[in-house]
């Protein structure tokens, strides 16, 4: 007997992002949903976990087809209550997003929507984390809807491979403007923080994070990579897994620790 899939949707935006309501839209037409997010957002959270306070769950809304969650806790904390306790069976698919704001290049490191997807990767579930180049919180998800449309269909047709999820990040353009979906690689690059110092109107010294996004991809270089897709009005996808080993120094590093190693022998 066939069954309906389960699918398990989240974000770092909040329960009440426009971006989450878009892709439970979407989604639905895939299966039944499970849904779950923090009460605020939790942007930058990265995989951060909740240890020193109870978690707490409460069922916001239930109807066939859809259930919906809020927590006290990180997205990650929202992904793992779905696995050990608020579900009776095992999501065949995790979607994440549609985060407000880009998350490729070096901000999957620091992302709440990609921190989500990486722990549904972690624990042998296909995982897509979609994010749109818009922090307006009025943004039009029309046409990254279509896209997060496009690759659950492709994923669901054809799997991930096993620990693998998908970054996927969107232009803020209409469906006419987009080129197309490149799969791509990440884009050399960081954030290069500045802390500006502040005083608040009690005088007391306060520090305000700013900064910008270093590109460290030849100027006219780049090709293939997130930052060139999006900036060329295309869609990109690039595949992550959760294994940070930097295999090409690896044995290197291993010579080195040998002959280091001989010297105090």
């Amino acid at each position: 007997m066939n069954r309906t899939p389960l699918i398990l949707v989240t974000n770092d935006d909040g329960i009440h992002a426009r971006g989450m309501e878009a892709l439970i839209s979407v989604t639905r037409r895939f299966g039944d949903v499970v849904a779950i997010s923090s009460r605020e957002p939790m942007s930058g959270m990265s995989h951060a976990i909740t240890i020193k306070v109870p978690l707490r769950v409460k069922l916001v809304s239930k109807e066939p087809g859809l259930t919906c969650y809020v927590t006290n806790g990180t997205p990650v904390d929202g992904v793992k209550l779905v696995f050990n306790s608020l579900s009776d069976r095992k999501p065949d698919l995790l979607l994440s997003g549609i985060n407000h704001g880009s998350n490729s290049s070096s901000s999957v490191l620091y992302s709440g929507t990609m921190a989500a997807a990486m722990e549904g990767a972690v624990n042998h579930i296909p995982s897509i984390g979609f994010s749109l180049l818009s922090y307006d919180p009025d943004a039009d998800f029309t046409a990254s809807g279509r896209v997060a449309e496009e690759v659950i269909r492709h994923v669901m047709e054809q799997g991930l491979p096993d620990g693998i999820c998908l970054n996927v990040n969107i232009p803020a353009l209409s469906s006419e403007e987009i080129r197309g979906i490149r799969i791509c690689s990440q884009a050399n690059g960081y954030w290069k923080e500045e802390f500006e110092k502040r005083t608040d109107p009690n005088g007391a010294e306060y520090y305000w994070l700013t900064g910008f996004f270093h590109n460290r991809e030849p100027e006219n270089g780049g090709t293939g990579t997130d930052e060139w897709a999006l900036k060329n009005r295309y869609v990109s996808v690039v595949p992550i897994n959760t294994d940070l080993t930097a295999y090409d120094v690896l044995e290197k590093m291993k010579s080195l620790e040998f002959a280091q190693t001989g010297k105090h022998e």
